[in-house]
């Protein structure tokens, strides 16, 4: 455990589950997004269901959403700045099965249709899990550099993705790999250690079967 863990980030209050988490989460769908977003469906559970109004988690995850960092003392005016910027926002409630307490859906759209929808939890300290993407399991904290890579589950592509990430002298701290059917659709999760450029990212999108590899950076 360290110190972020106990005390967690530097943020507006006031609470660090339902305001910083919920900040992060919306700040990774919009970096997922890669684009601004024009439209936002919030799908709020358990305790983020129930205590939202009152500890501002829907202002923070619309924050996030606009690109604003847990520190942005606009995060208290999110629901008007959406407003001003064209963002439509909609917020409901409901039961999710198998779901963290503090857990959101989101699904954002931009204005040339692109969609990306996410599922994430806030478990403290202002620490979240991400645990879908696209209807697809992941598993990233947004605290290291991660890639999520698309591509169609054939043999080779994940020792391709590797190789390649080897090459760059990356160093692969967490993976997970998920796929909708055999010869499907299939999203690599690969957290690394350290910050490295797009060209790396590039190189991926450049490989047989990919259809798109993103970088994100620590949120």
């Amino acid at each position: 455990m360290n110190v972020f863990d106990i005390l967690g980030p530097v943020m507006i209050g006031p609470s660090s589950s339902h305001t910083a988490g919920a900040a992060r989460i919306g700040l990774i769908t919009r970096a997922l997004l890669g684009k601004p977003p024009k439209e936002a469906h919030i799908l709020l559970h358990g305790s983020f269901a129930k205590t939202y109004k009152g500890h501002g988690t829907d202002k923070a995850m619309v924050a996030g959403i606009l690109g604003m960092k847990t520190d942005d003392e606009r995060i208290r005016f999110s629901l008007e700045v959406a407003e001003k910027e064209g963002l439509k926002v909609e917020i409901a409630t409901a039961e999710l099965e198998d779901a963290h307490p503090n857990t959101a859906e989101i699904t954002l759209t931009a204005e040339d249709g692109q969609k990306v929808s996410l599922r994430g939890s806030s478990i403290g300290g202002g620490n979240i899990l991400i645990t879908r993407v696209n209807g697809m399991e992941v598993s990233l904290t947004g605290q290291h550099t991660t890639l999520i890579v698309l591509h169609r589950d054939a043999p080779g592509t994940i020792a391709s993705v590797t190789e390649l990430m080897a090459d760059y002298g990356v160093n692969i701290c967490n993976f997970r790999l998920a796929r909708k059917t055999r010869g499907g659709q299939a999203v690599m999760t690969i957290e690394i250690d350290g910050n490295f450029g797009p060209e790396l990212n590039e190189a991926i999108n450049r490989l047989d079967n990919i259809y798109s590899s993103t970088m994100l950076q620590p949120i």
